[in-house]
């Protein structure tokens, strides 16, 4: 039952209709290995697989390895430095007939943005390619609808909207049923269980549940009717969205006031449907690791490094330092981004 539950909630989280189409696995890491390895199996030379340097390396490495496993030819979507964006022509000239997949985050860790990911699923599908996307950065600050989105495959871990350690796939069922997953011999074939070795961790599927049903709970709180799970998650999401861009572009205004301050990513006010609430910036003087060091001091805890996004803060030149980063989610409060600023601009005066 338990089980049962668990799938069912997260067929809610990400919109839809058949909860056999999710997978429970360790992590989302864990679980994209396991999907390379099954479509790598299914893959020739000649095949071309296509990664983006906008994407945390969970998201790019595991497909390295599939294309080397089967012999594909591996192909990396540039970015404009500008706005931490995908670079259209390079996108472009990317998907091809040889194309079998395109492997696209639907936000991005470090610099926030979030992709046109429908439009690069409707582009993939063209050609006959399938579309894998990270959802991780995602899931806690806008709704997934993974038949909008028009992706064949999405990977998210619970820990990351409030939840367990557990990493969450969907998958369309033909495939999950279909494809070369390495399984036990004695194990079912039945989705989704033979996509899950083990014994699953029961425990964070409760987790899980609860995370979803707290989120759940926010829409019920700020909307009036008897609204079902997943009509409860758009409302919270729909709320969660307006009230995280305020906090977001009030940090953004703010940090663009500081002398010495660069933000890597979107920071025009007119696109703000286009970065979720996580800022990424350096300083022209002073390192992301001393910021972050003297911000601790004072009670803000931030990190700073590259946050396994490596092909982007390489494609930036920000290797090895990286950058410092701050993000909002709805239980922080615009005075905790004012305390931010002050300190920060304090540190960086002296």
């Amino acid at each position: 039952r338990l089980i049962d539950d668990a799938l069912r909630a997260c067929a809610d989280f990400v919109g839809c209709e058949n909860h056999r189409e999710i997978v429970f696995g360790q992590n989302m890491t864990s679980l994209t290995i396991q999907l390379a390895s099954a479509l790598s199996r299914t893959w020739n030379p000649g095949d071309e697989v296509v990664v983006t340097r906008l994407d945390h390396d969970s998201n790019v490495h595991p497909w390295m390895l599939a294309a080397e496993w089967s012999g594909a030819t591996l192909r990396r979507v540039d970015i404009d430095p500008d706005g931490c964006t995908h670079n259209r022509s390079s996108l472009e000239d990317s998907i091809n007939e040889n194309t079998v997949l395109v492997a696209v985050g639907a936000a991005s860790n470090l610099s926030g943005t979030i992709n046109d990911v429908s439009g690069i699923a409707e582009k993939a599908h063209a050609v006959g390619a399938e579309v894998f996307v990270d959802a991780v950065h995602y899931a806690p600050h806008c709704l997934i609808n993974v038949e909008a989105m028009g992706c064949d495959y999405l990977a998210c871990s619970s820990y990351k909207f409030f939840g367990t350690h557990q990493g969450v796939l969907w998958g369309r069922s033909k495939r999950l049923a279909e494809l070369p997953v390495a399984k036990l011999r004695v194990a079912t074939e039945e989705i989704p269980f033979r996509w899950m070795t083990g014994t699953q961790s029961h425990e964070a599927m409760a987790g899980t549940i609860a995370a979803i049903e707290h989120i759940a709970w926010i829409g019920r709180c700020v909307s009036d009717g008897d609204l079902s799970r997943r009509e409860a998650l758009g409302c919270a999401f729909e709320a969660i969205e307006e009230y995280e861009q305020s906090l977001c572009w009030r940090m953004i205004d703010g940090l663009q006031a500081l002398d010495g301050v660069r933000i890597w990513g979107i920071t025009d006010s007119e696109r703000k449907t286009e970065r979720a609430p996580t800022v990424s910036f350096t300083h022209d003087s002073m390192s992301p690791k001393r910021i972050a060091d003297a911000l601790a001091e004072r009670g803000i805890f931030v990190w700073e490094g590259n946050f396994y996004a490596l092909e982007l803060t390489e494609a930036l030149g920000l290797e090895p330092e990286g950058v410092l980063r701050v993000g909002v989610l709805h239980y922080n409060t615009m005075d905790e981004v004012d305390r931010f600023l002050d300190e920060l601009a304090d540190i960086l005066s002296s």
